[in-house]
């Protein structure tokens, strides 16, 4: 299998593996997201990791799968593909990218679907689809420029230039830069922390923060107050409230 979903203590490893770049083509684009879907049905998985291995997280798309496609297959492909990447940014969990090497085009789309993006010291990042006279189709000019900013979006998409990881960081592409061997391990850490905590409260956070860039302030201030006020019903929060109040900050355990 091109992408495999791996679960230990809360953790679901959502890892791509099709050498020697892991190209994004249509039956990884699937395969992604049926285990994408699969992260999101399953109770033991509390957070998520991707990953593309050591090496690389993902090059782009399949070109030479997708150069004998005309505008007729790509009218028909080209929702499916979306969908695959928007079941990755929808999962209701805490989702980290753990970036090695090139993330590039698609690769750099599929790290955008996360929450929260780890890349390594040499990790190149980049939509270069305008060089092969498309856009970005996956989601890259909508999240993109959510993330960074609709001018520093239009920078990197006009040009399809490669930013280095500390470019990266600095622009908000990536939230954390650290060395390459330690890029898993990094993520890994992040995701497991996020997975002893309220599984309830912590989907309300993602939805609410999303919802709410997608709208306007009052829709999204009224999707904060129903989850907010929706939490007073849950175990997690007599919990963390008792646990306050007898023992100080910090120390509840969670359902």
């Amino acid at each position: 299998m091109t992408v495999s979903l791996e679960v230990a203590e809360g953790v679901g490893t959502l890892r791509l593996d099709r050498p020697p770049m892991n190209a994004l083509d249509v039956a990884t684009q699937d395969r992604l997201k049926e285990l994408a879907e699969e992260a999101t049905r399953r109770a033991d998985v509390r957070a998520v990791v991707i990953y593309g291995g050591e090496k690389v997280f993902a090059a782009g798309a399949d070109i030479k799968e997708m150069q004998v496609m005309d505008h007729a297959a790509m009218v028909l492909r080209a929702r499916a593909l979306q969908d695959s990447f928007t079941a990755v940014a929808r999962i209701p969990k805490p989702v980290v990218a753990a970036v090695t090497g090139y993330a590039l085009g698609g690769g750099c789309e599929l790290a955008l679907c996360a929450d929260y993006r780890i890349a390594a010291d040499n990790a190149k990042l980049g939509q270069p689809e305008i060089l092969l006279g498309l856009i970005p189709g996956a989601g890259g000019t909508q999240r993109l420029s959510r993330l960074i900013g609709p001018s520093k979006a239009k920078d990197l998409i006009f040009t399809g230039r490669q930013v280095r990881a500390d470019e990266a960081l600095a622009l908000g592409l990536v939230d954390r830069v650290v060395p390459a061997a330690e890029v898993y391990e990094a993520a890994h850490a992040w995701a497991a922390r996020l997975a002893q905590g309220p599984a309830i409260a912590l989907r309300a956070a993602k939805e609410a923060i999303d919802t709410g860039l997608e709208t306007d302030i009052d829709t999204g201030l009224a999707v904060e107050r129903n989850w907010f006020a929706g939490l007073f019903a849950t175990e997690d929060r007599e919990r963390g409230m008792r646990s306050f109040v007898e023992e100080g900050p910090g120390k509840a355990k969670f359902v």
